[in-house]
């Protein structure tokens, strides 16, 4: 198809210098796109420099502790991602002697590695024709083919991953994909494309009807969970030493750790069996995540550290200030931390 030329021509012309762009090694593109899952370029590449700088090869990765590449991961989110990168790091190394596989349906059978990123690499690294499937190519697609296929619909994925392959070229895959991509962060953007700037205007059937707007078609909402954290922070001063627990449950921030906690049905505080005269409110703040909303209050303990853990009934860890930076910490309880502790972070 005409446009297919334009936008490789576009592409190569005005692509990023992005660092995995540089040599396409699957170690460094399989990275690149974990971390770039629900992360924006200009916040990911920061977490992909420290990565690289960490681990030079999968073998490296397989190796770390979990804490270390939990700890690398902070502030990121999506934590499942992390621990999926290093199990599949772990496969790799161990079970494939430091060779991925080569191919879309192998690859997709890695932890972490669903049909998008599958289709990536395998492009990208293998020039496997396969098209490669995200919410920015839903977007580009649908606004340049005039598809009303509802993007919310179980079949989504299938109907556009069928349609693309019959239209994307036999080779210089990679550069398709990507390109596709590229458009769809730096011009056919969600709201206020830069549609004046597109090398393919002219064939983009939303832009020359002006429907913009109305594509790509999604109908069904994301329901939201509302939650209510309550955390203690419980500080010995001739210790330095605080109380922790590792969030061991398939939940938010599964393997990390946070302060001791209670999440009660309401927003107001309500934990009869810790006496109100004892703790002190320090803090609260709204925490978003993609399905969930967090409501996060902080508050003081004013007794000691055995008569919190005598009062709650649990025996919880302690840690020293001075671990605070090699302890991997939701993002809301380092900042409370970094708060409290500038100097240990």
């Amino acid at each position: 198809m005409s446009f297919i030329l334009l936008l490789l021509d576009w592409y190569h012309t005005h692509k990023r210098p992005l660092p995995w762009r540089l040599e396409r090694k699957v170690f460094n593109v399989w990275l690149s796109e974990i971390i770039l899952q629900q992360t924006r370029v200009n916040q990911g590449l920061n977490y992909y420099e420290k990565f690289v700088n960490h681990f030079s090869d999968v073998h490296e990765l397989a190796k770390a502790d979990e804490q270390l590449v939990l700890n690398l991961w902070q502030g990121l989110g999506y934590y499942t991602r992390a621990r999926n990168l290093h199990k599949t790091a772990k496969i790799i190394s161990n079970d494939f002697h430091g060779e991925f596989p080569n191919n879309f349906n192998d690859l997709k059978k890695l932890p972490g590695i669903g049909p998008y990123t599958a289709a990536a690499i395998a492009s990208i690294c293998f020039d496997e024709k396969v098209p490669a499937i995200d919410g920015n190519a839903y977007r580009v697609y649908a606004r340049l083919f005039g598809l009303d296929k509802d993007i919310s619909d179980s079949n989504a994925h299938k109907f556009y991953f069928n349609y693309v392959l019959e239209i994307m070229p036999n080779e210089n895959t990679g550069d398709f994909n990507e390109a596709i991509m590229e458009l769809g962060a730096t011009i056919c953007m969600p709201q206020s494309p830069k549609c004046k700037d597109c090398p393919i205007a002219e064939s983009c059937v939303a832009y020359q009807t002006g429907r913009i707007e109305k594509y790509p078609v999604k109908t069904k909402k994301v329901k939201v969970r509302k939650r209510n954290f309550h955390y203690f922070f419980v500080f010995d001063a001739l210790t330095n030493e605080f109380l922790v627990q590792k969030r061991i449950n398939k939940d938010v921030w599964q393997n990390l750790y946070d302060l001791p906690m209670i999440e009660t049905k309401t927003k107001n505080y309500d934990v009869s069996f810790i006496p109100k005269n004892k703790v002190s409110k320090v803090g609260e703040l709204r925490h978003i995540l993609t399905h969930q909303h967090l409501n996060i209050q902080f508050y003081e303990f004013q007794g000691g550290i055995e008569e919190f853990q005598t009062t709650t009934n649990q025996d919880f860890l302690r840690i020293k200030t001075s671990e605070i930076k090699h302890t991997p910490f939701p993002k809301p309880i380092a900042s409370f931390l970094a708060d409290k502790f500038p100097e240990m972070v």
